[in-house]
């Protein structure tokens, strides 16, 4: 099969498109012939080397979590679905990785809403189930006040949307040019950066009920002064979490039992029209360099994607 790989660590120049072995689904999982994948700042540390993580890589790599396709086999224990189903989701996190090819073996899964466009689908998988399980940690009721810190970017677009199809007001922390963006997924906009309480209570609120930090940009402090509290913050990227009692998410899968839950619900919002994937870039696979290069150092406006229709 065609696949996305590197053979050593650095910049997006490493990546190339080259030929891999097929993988196998094993008990509890399905192979797609994959359509898009989207491409993570997660990818991006595990090929420039910058993450402990890359030590466990097996050289060379194929990138991506992120992936949506058509069925075309499916490991033992699996119902629920048949070969030709249009599907999306994330793959063995395990494997770090696996997404950027011809095909790929997802290990949660939810049917595609016949109307969601395949770049959509394939960027949103880890998206979804890493802002469901944060809002789940911060244990959200309707009518709360959720800040999210970082709002703009591929999963603060998704957690916003998400939080508030749950009743939650959200306020949301992006660059001015974001602000407009942000309005229109359903958050109130305020600029990122020192200050954050001043601008929570020009919009008339003292304080809010909880705060979910996305840029790991250091604000955690004032985070907690907003919020009254370590039990009401959690982080995604903030690794000086513990120094003070923040909850620190990273790794999982949101759900029960299986983690498949945040993504059936969201393609539901979908159908509804109360939820999108934000997508802000496609690149065929033969530009996966550019699509890195994209999210390294672009603007951070929702999803960049791969889209294999000109892969071959």
């Amino acid at each position: 099969m065609f696949a996305v790989q590197f053979g050593r660590f650095g910049g997006p120049e490493v990546l190339h498109l080259g030929v891999a072995d097929a993988p196998q689904p094993q008990t509890g999982q399905i192979r797609i012939r994959v359509r898009a994948a989207g491409v993570s700042p997660a990818d991006i540390g595990l090929r420039s080397g910058r993450t402990p993580m890359s030590a466990r890589l097996h050289l060379p790599h194929i990138p991506g979590v992120d992936a949506a396709g058509v069925v075309d086999e499916i490991g033992d224990g699996v119902d629920g679905v048949v070969v030709g189903d249009h599907v999306f989701g994330v793959v063995d996190l395990a494997k770090l990785g696996g997404a950027s090819a011809e095909f790929a073996v997802l290990q949660l899964w939810a049917q595609k809403p016949a109307a969601m466009p395949w770049s959509q689908a394939g960027a949103a998988g880890s998206s979804v189930e890493t802002a469901t399980r944060a809002l789940d940690l911060l244990e959200l009721q309707p009518g709360m006040t959720l800040l999210v810190d970082g709002a703009a970017g591929g999963v603060g677009s998704v957690a916003v949307q998400l939080a508030a199809a749950r009743g939650i007001r959200v306020i949301g922390t992006a660059r001015a040019g974001n602000h407009d963006f942000l309005t229109q997924l359903g958050a109130t906009p305020i600029t990122y950066g020192p200050g954050l309480a001043t601008r929570i209570s020009a919009l008339g609120a003292a304080r809010v009920d909880r705060a979910l930090d996305i840029a790991g940009a250091g604000s955690l402090t004032e985070l907690l002064e907003l919020t009254g509290g370590p039990a009401a913050v959690v982080t995604l990227a903030d690794f000086t979490a513990p120094e003070h009692g923040v909850r620190l998410s990273m790794g999982q899968l949101a759900g029960e039992p299986d983690g498949r839950y945040g993504l059936c619900a969201a393609a539901e919002l979908f159908i509804q029209g109360r939820f999108t994937v934000p997508i802000e870039a496609v690149f065929p696979f033969q530009k996966a360099a550019d699509a890195h290069e994209t999210v390294e150092h672009g603007s951070r406006r929702g999803k960049i994607v791969l889209s294999v229709d000109d892969a071959h």
